[in-house]
């Protein structure tokens, strides 16, 4: 296997006083990690290409384009579940360290001793086949074909030679094609479910700290990184607070204040613990709005419907909260009031139904000057919001260097903007939530859940991007399985999709996991792929999460039944 144990020998002192390519995903943690490692290349003065990719075609792309010169590629959250030697046929001296959360890794790149370096922890592997499972001497299986060549135009040897000879070939045939459909249930066995291991920044943040170059800005990264994975579901709580185990001590250690201090910059930048409130951007926006645009607290609540929302001033009236003090922006609250929000709902959670493990979350917020005071998941959604920005004049590299300033801490302004498009966004979500709440176009598959985003919103194009999609396709799970009376609801997935512009002839899908599966795995990757093979549907699996397609609109419906029958099996 060619996992890296000493990420700084066997990457970084490889790359030194080289030119690197970098290839990175159009994502939170991989924007942190690019970050992480421009800061380090530019320490050491290590000359670096940076193109930022979204889909498997761009990666092509991007590389064929770029690679000509470059020894050493960097794959950041993209890479790892692709073969990548097979896909970019890159040149025979050229090396790729792939540093990527997703699972699993694809077998090639595991077992590639040559050109595939992987900067991941070995021991987050799961399941990865033995090398003999699924590979197989070529020279053997050369042997084997000459063999029953020459078995069947042998006609001049004796009788009984002949036979026991023709015996001994079948037996091999037989032995291969036992090994070949074992090789084939082994791989579907490991290729099942996707998921997310730890995140690249992280990995990459404890690289600078072992190298003494780590900084409080490089540290802000990583929390980001890692809270990102959390809030998007794709790694599970325990996992969520162990990376924040392993971050703690350096936050402790780069922010501590000696105790004869008397001064301390307030432009220092300054990371601390804390419970943080689930409530989305409540510190930038009014309380009520953040409570109805957050996706537990607002299913709790059922806000969509007037009951809801009278049940909502209850919960307000009962923790003392003026309902004019919550419509009024968070930072215009009466100070008395916003010190001891925390207190209040942790006292009337339990009579509303409400978990506090669901709604407080081990956290980190950061500090710098006197008014820029950002939570880990402000920071995500700012960043998120310009990355899935759509319109006649966003381009993908263009929301890529956004995203890039809104991690600037002296461009403050670039995070405001973030902030006030992911308000936008979120607005957005929640009123496609409530018409299919309202329209009841929400319905059962067999087997799993199915919803179809129409385009009479007009800011309906926002859905065209994948993530976006995906969150309002666990948010409408979620609402939906509290508003039916099907017992067996939280245990169906959901299937969402949505019709791109007519140009394009295709409607893009996305699968997510059940509301009661807590594992942060999912199986439409395989599901959509087998039900594609079987009804002869023509997909497009183009994105790095294998659970997003895109499916031609003629073959929607036969597409649907062969997915229906694969996944009641």
């Amino acid at each position: 296997m060619v996992f890296v144990k000493d990420f700084k020998r066997e990457f970084y002192d490889v790359v030194l006083n080289q030119r690197v390519l970098m290839l990175v995903a159009c994502d939170v943690d991989a924007l942190c990690a690019c970050r992480i490692l421009q800061y380090l290349f530019q320490c050491d003065h290590i000359m670096y290409t940076i193109i930022p990719i979204s889909t498997k075609q761009e990666l092509e792309e991007a590389f064929t384009e770029n690679y000509e010169g470059m020894q050493y590629v960097v794959l950041v959250n993209c890479g790892a579940n692709l073969d990548v030697i097979e896909m970019l046929q890159p040149p025979n001296h050229m090396v790729f360290f792939i540093c990527d959360s997703h699972r699993p890794v694809d077998v090639h790149n595991i077992y590639n001793q040559v050109q595939i370096k992987l900067l991941m922890m070995e021991d987050e592997q799961e399941g990865v086949p033995a090398f003999d499972e699924v590979f197989r001497d070529e020279e053997e299986e050369e042997d084997e074909d000459e063999e029953s060549n020459d078995s069947e135009e042998d006609g001049e040897q004796p009788p009984g030679k002949r036979r026991r000879f023709n015996a001994e070939a079948l037996e091999r045939k037989r032995e291969l094609r036992i090994w070949n459909e074992n090789r084939r249930r082994i791989l579907l066995e490991y290729t099942e479910f996707s998921g997310h291991g730890s995140s690249a920044a992280l990995l990459l943040y404890e690289l600078a700290w072992k190298m003494s170059k780590d900084t409080n800005d490089l540290l802000w990264l990583a929390v980001v990184a890692v809270t990102e994975q959390y809030i998007n579901h794709k790694v599970e709580r325990d996992v969520y607070i162990e990376s924040i185990s392993r971050l703690q001590p350096h936050v402790s250690r780069l922010n501590h204040r000696p105790e004869n201090s008397e001064t301390f910059s307030i432009n220092c930048l300054r990371i601390l613990f804390d419970q943080e409130l689930q409530l989305a951007l409540y510190r930038h926006w009014s309380l009520f709005d953040s409570i109805c645009h957050s996706q537990y607290i607002a299913c709790k609540f059922l806000v969509w419907k007037m009951n809801g929302k009278k049940r909502l001033r209850e919960f307000l009236a009962d923790m003392g909260l003026p309902l004019v003090q919550c419509q009024q922006k968070f930072v215009c609250m009466d100070p008395t009031l916003k010190d001891s929000i925390k207190e209040m709902i942790t006292k009337h959670a339990d009579k509303y139904g409400i978990s506090s493990q669901d709604l407080f979350l081990p956290s980190f917020h950061v500090q710098y000057g006197y008014r820029n005071k950002f939570c880990a998941e402000d920071v995500v959604h700012s960043c998120e919001a310009v990355l899935q920005r759509m319109g006649k004049d966003a381009t993908m590299s263009g929301n890529f260097l956004q995203a890039l300033d809104v991690l600037n801490r002296n461009k403050p302004e670039k995070m405001t903007e973030g902030l006030e498009l992911a308000k936008f966004q979120l607005k957005t979500l929640v009123t496609q939530v409530q018409k299919f709440m309202d329209m009841s176009p929400v319905f059962r598959l067999g087997p799993f859940w199915h919803a179809t985003v129409e385009k009479d919103n007009p800011d309906a194009e926002i859905f065209y991007s994948p993530p976006l999609l995906t969150r309002l396709a666990k948010f409408t799970l979620e609402a939906h399985c509290l508003e039916t009376r099907l017992k067996k609801a939280k245990l169906l997935p959901m299937v969402m999709a949505i019709n791109l512009p007519p140009e394009r002839g295709s409607t893009l899908v996305v699968g997510v996991a059940p509301l009661a599966d807590k594992s942060a795995k999912n199986c439409f990757g395989k599901a959509f792929e087998q039900a594609a093979i079987t009804s002869g549907s023509h997909i497009l699996q183009d994105y790095f999460d294998s659970h997003v397609i895109e499916l031609k609109l003629e073959d929607k419906s036969k597409f649907f039944d062969a997915l229906t029958a694969i996944l009641q099996d």
